[in-house]
């Protein structure tokens, strides 16, 4: 089973998003911070993190609801170690 929460609470933001950004609309990763870990979404971390991942070329904008992986787009660690039950 998916262990959502040990992913919000211990894994870093741009991690997050890298990884659920193209499969989780933005404002359903929002919803999940501001469960798991509020500070993310009120101090404005979320969307700065969001916005320089799409600056860096980790994820493209392409007009529709999911951004798309990028060229410089890398899989988190939390994802290639199989940590949280993700496979």
């Amino acid at each position: 089973m998916l262990d959502l929460e040990g992913i919000y609470k211990n894994e870093s933001v741009e991690d997050v998003l890298l990884h659920f950004a193209p499969r989780t609309p933005y404002p359903s990763i929002d919803r999940m911070y501001v469960n798991y870990k509020f500070e993310i979404v009120a101090n404005g971390h979320l969307l700065e993190t969001y916005q320089r991942v799409i600056r860096e070329g980790k994820l493209l904008e392409n007009g529709k609801p999911l951004p798309e992986k990028d060229p410089n787009w890398k899989e988190p660690k939390f994802v290639t170690n199989n940590k949280y039950g993700i496979e």
